[in-house]
């Protein structure tokens, strides 16, 4: 079958022909529908090198946003009906600690000794035409459309986890939200907004186009820039914003959704561009904080595909075949992409 494959660090994918796996014991062989391309996938093949925090040894499959059908069971397999369709969870972790116990397993106690993060990520993931994945993982689609679910398995549920947490912040009348960031995870983030609080969700992005979708999803939206943070202000009477989400994560976008908060606020830091911050007792605004989060728990992916089953939340995409995987990925780096990247490895 053919595969997006990582071969080394530092080095762009390949298409490559590998083996269709084989399910082992409470795994399910998927057929995929459709594998979102993310900017993590970059980072793992561009940014990381060996031996470094985080990096996942190659080679290995790409793909941890997938959906598809259940093609297969492995022994002790229950549960999962052949051919219907399915979301991916893809973190994986050793499924015994505190953490795992409550299904998160992004935050897994023993992740530094297991042999990979997830499906895609370390594990051979969904840039292929058939997957292998832990059953548990598997959420059902029903009659939903596999394809546009696809990248809800991060651009979904990470949004999804860090609203979420912020919601005792944006409880009540007259309260303000900051995105900043629109690509595949902001856009989301914004019809999360919309769909779970009351709250003005204010959005900003250089990109015009990126502008426009959010405003068609709710947002109000401002050009990201040297007079953000101002303008913020202007749309909240002065006050700020009560909860912010940095889906960007550089110094210049923490720095601008710090300055944009009210007190008591909450920075949700979701993108990982590396970005750091800085503190100061009298510039920061009192009883705020700035935090971050990760992916998400299997439980919160139920509840994502509940939005997406019920018309709440809906990726817009732009659609590859797998011959053209490869090219995805380069309009990706490029960022010359309207919508979230998914390769459909039987465009039929």
């Amino acid at each position: 079958m053919q595969a997006v494959v990582f071969e080394n660090y530092q080095r762009f994918p390949t298409l490559a022909d590998v083996p269709v796996p084989e399910p082992g014991p409470d795994e399910v062989l998927l057929r995929v529908a459709g594998a979102g391309a993310c900017h993590s996938d970059v980072s793992v093949y561009r940014h990381f090198e060996e031996g470094q925090p985080g990096a996942q040894k190659p080679p290995f499959v790409l793909g941890h946003e997938t959906s598809g059908w259940a093609e297969r069971l492995g022994d002790n397999v229950s549960g999962i009906d052949p051919g219907a369709a399915y979301l991916v969870y893809g973190p994986i972790g050793c499924g015994h600690c505190r953490a795992c116990a409550r299904g998160e397993e992004t935050y897994c106690e023993n992740a530094a000794s297991l042999p990979y993060l997830a499906v895609g990520l370390g594990r051979d993931g969904g840039m292929a035409e058939y997957v292998t994945v832990p059953a548990h993982h598997l959420i059902p689609l029903g009659d939903a459309d596999p394809v546009h679910a696809a990248p809800l398995a991060d651009a979904g549920l990470t949004p999804y986890h860090a609203v979420k947490q912020a919601l005792p912040h944006l409880a009540g009348g007259g309260r303000h939200a900051l995105v900043i960031g629109l690509g595949g995870l902001g856009q989301i983030g914004v019809q999360i907004l919309k769909a779970l609080t009351g709250a003005t969700v204010i959005a900003t992005d250089l990109n015009a186009k990126a502008r426009d979708l959010a405003e068609r999803g709710g947002a109000v939206t401002i050009t990201g820039g040297e007079r953000q943070v101002e303008e913020v202000r202007e749309i909240t009477g002065g006050r700020g914003v009560d909860a912010a989400f940095d889906f960007v994560g550089t110094t210049g976008t923490i720095a601008a959704a710090a300055s944009s908060m009210a007190p008591k606020g909450r920075l949700s830091v979701v993108g990982i561009a590396g970005g750091t911050h800085e503190f100061s007792f009298f510039s920061t605004p009192y009883e705020s904080y700035v935090t971050n989060t990760y992916w998400g728990t299997v439980g919160d992916l139920w509840e994502v595909v509940d939005m997406y089953r019920a018309g709440q939340i809906r990726p817009e995409l732009e659609l590859f075949a797998m011959d053209d995987a490869l090219d995805a990925y380069r309009r990706l780096e490029e960022g010359a992409l309207a919508g979230r990247a998914v390769v459909l490895p039987d465009p039929d």
